[in-house]
């Protein structure tokens, strides 16, 4: 294999030289070199990835998204009222949700869904603050496509908002 260290490239010497030998010119190896195999494994793994994506993009990962959203809004929102010491509800709409209680909004704004198939089910108002620790909180979002997958927004009331696939454990 050819290298750049020097005296490794054949010398050119003129056909009357004497007693000096030529060297035959290096051959050029066959096969692939290890930054070609490493570039065809990141475009497989890439092309992958892609197609395990596109696998995911059904009402599930639409309802999950949507749980996601709603669990982080939640600890936002909670934070926010226990830093302006003030009382905020959380209240289920027809097609997404309403937070009242935040001072800076004169008419507080409907929050539509991501999904339109997502909906909450037997859901009450939540108190989110201003106290540091809330009463158990619970959550219950399907899907209109598939009523029988439901996901749990849920917090005891000391830890952050989680989204569950199983219903709060619930203490006799």
């Amino acid at each position: 294999m050819p290298t750049s260290a020097a005296g490794s490239k054949a010398a050119v010497l003129p056909e009357d030289a004497p007693g000096l030998r030529r060297r035959a010119p290096p051959q050029l190896a066959a096969g692939l070199t290890l930054i070609e195999l490493l570039v065809v494994v990141a475009l497989i793994a890439i092309a992958s990835s892609a197609v395990v994506l596109s696998l995911r993009s059904g009402p599930s990962a639409a309802l999950e998204r949507d749980a996601q959203r709603l669990a982080a809004l939640l600890e936002a929102t909670r934070a926010q009222a226990r830093a302006s010491d003030a009382r905020v509800l959380w209240l289920p709409q027809a097609e997404g949700f309403v937070l009242r209680g935040l001072a800076q909004q004169a008419q507080p704004a409907m929050h539509a869904w991501l999904s339109p198939e997502t909906r909450v089910r037997n859901a009450a108002a939540v108190v989110l603050g201003p106290e540091p620790l809330i009463g158990p909180q619970s959550i219950e979002l399907y899907a209109l496509s598939q009523p029988g997958q439901r996901l749990w927004v849920i917090s005891d009331g000391l830890r952050p908002f989680a989204v569950r696939s199983s219903p709060p454990q619930t203490t006799p």
